[in-house]
């Protein structure tokens, strides 16, 4: 018979073990390999935190041949955010017009997977054990940044641009980058767009919740510490045909 594939097991971190094997493997990524770095980041025990990790549900995935943490999410329903006094994006992003919105917000971060298991299935795991948690809570819009590698943002143009004139969000789902920060990304004009060629630089995570009918917000934020150019990235559930709700629930 062929080879099945790696099994997983996907659940909420609940002991401050499994919460520092998503902060070891967020390590291996965002600091390695990407780059980034945090005034909370500890090097020596290898560990990507903040101040926020406490406040989140950490959704992890395990290969079931090893044990290993190899995927993993950052959660914060609006309720909590609410208790905390914000979310961690508004530092990024004025936020209002979500939470004015009288609806159930759930903010993603943090996701990432580990190299050996980019391409895989991991990720598809990891999207349906968001579904159920999302459909759990009732949510109804998701939302949180997500990153380009690099804070050159000549060099982004293209694909911020693309995402600017294609994907904005509508009006009642726009959130603004800070004025502060603001980076346009209205770069290029729409005829000297490349679309192809945009969509090459898009990272994965952002062509996946294009796909599930995903927008942008206005204004990217250059994170320097984190060596990102970020987006804010909106879902609404109701927006979702039945296809995209298909493919969101894994099926």
């Amino acid at each position: 018979m062929p080879d099945a594939g790696p099994s997983f097991t996907i659940r909420l971190a609940d002991s401050a073990d499994e919460l520092r094997a998503a902060q070891r493997l967020r390590y291996d990524v965002f600091v390695r390999e990407l780059g980034g770095g945090g005034e909370m980041v500890d090097h020596d025990a290898g560990l990507e935190q903040d101040e926020f990790d406490p406040y989140f549900d950490h959704m992890l995935a395990y290969d079931d041949a090893t044990s290993e943490v190899v995927g993993v999410y950052r959660l914060l329903p609006g309720d909590r955010a609410a208790e905390l006094g914000q979310f961690y994006s508004e530092a990024e992003y004025d936020l209002t017009v979500l939470k004015q919105s009288g609806r159930k917000l759930l903010e993603l971060g943090r996701s990432c997977l580990h190299p050996d298991y980019r391409g895989g299935t991991a990720m598809y795991h990891l999207w349906n054990g968001l579904a159920g948690y999302v459909s759990e809570r009732q949510i109804e819009i998701l939302f949180g940044v997500a990153s380009f590698h690099g804070t050159e943002v000549g060099a982004l143009a293209q694909p911020l641009s693309m995402l600017h004139h294609n994907h904005l969000a509508p009006v009642d789902l726009r959130v603004r980058a800070q004025p502060g920060v603001f980076q346009s990304m209205n770069l290029v004009k729409p005829e000297a767009l490349d679309r192809r060629a945009a969509m090459v630089q898009v990272p994965a995570l952002i062509k996946a919740y294009l796909r599930l009918g995903g927008f942008v917000g206005e204004g990217a934020f250059i994170d320097h510490a984190f060596n990102t150019t970020d987006v804010c990235l909106i879902l609404d559930t109701a927006r979702m045909n039945e296809r995209q709700k298909r493919i969101y629930g894994g099926a």
